[in-house]
């Protein structure tokens, strides 16, 4: 049986109006090329606008219609008539992310223990984004790829939150605890809040946190 040859759904493969809006914005992304339906393409201008006005170098968006644009599009995706064909952002380790809290007095990072939902990891970083967070932690081997639904999920967090990917995750923990940073991780098991063991710290050891968040089912 044959398949049909689809567009190309890559790890950097960005659809969506938030994902494609705020990386093509974002001046550490190299974009290709933006397919547009002609329906998205009023709603966007401003965007182009904004990319101009700020020196940024873009291709010229590509008129497509509603047929050709589906066929390209990736299986089942919301794409809302944008499809950005664009290199991924720069790896990122941890290292790069506690050089950034080391010029902060307080700094809170998010670790992933094997969640593999592309849906919950964008929602997640679109959280952890929202609320101050300085970097996401993944594993390398159970991680979905940055792009894609993960990308649509979180709404343009991708561009704002820099997420490093590590082998082990266990080790991270040890160099983060190596580096101030007190870990806390979430468990239905638990037997404080956060807010009790926030309370029970002292000397400000809560000033540097990692949160641990679990996989979906076995948990951490």
């Amino acid at each position: 049986m044959k398949m049909k040859k689809n567009f190309k759904t890559g790890p950097s493969f960005l659809f969506g109006f938030h994902a494609v809006r705020e990386a093509w914005l974002n001046p550490e992304r190299s974009v290709k090329a933006l397919y547009v339906l002609e329906n998205a393409a009023a709603g966007f201008e401003k965007t182009l606008q904004e990319a101009r006005e700020n020196g940024l170098r873009r291709p010229q968006p590509i008129l497509k219609d509603k047929k050709t644009f589906d066929k390209m599009a990736p299986f089942g995706a919301v794409h809302q008539g944008l499809l950005l064909d664009c290199e991924p952002l720069d790896d990122r380790a941890v290292q790069d992310l506690t050089v950034l809290a080391s010029q902060k007095e307080k700094s809170v990072l998010v670790m992933l223990d094997q969640v593999t939902d592309p849906h919950n990891v964008g929602a997640i970083l679109r959280s952890a984004s929202a609320f101050g967070a300085d970097g996401l932690i993944l594993q390398k081997k159970h991680a979905p790829a940055l792009s894609g639904v993960l990308a649509k999920t979180a709404c343009g967090a991708l561009e704002h939150c820099p997420v490093a990917q590590e082998t082990n995750l266990s080790r991270t923990l040890e160099f983060l605890k190596d580096h101030g940073f007190t870990t806390i991780g979430l468990d239905e098991r638990g037997e404080q809040t956060i807010l009790e063991f926030r309370s029970g710290v002292k000397n400000n050891a809560d000033d540097k946190i990692c949160i641990v968040l679990g996989a979906e089912g076995p948990g951490l």
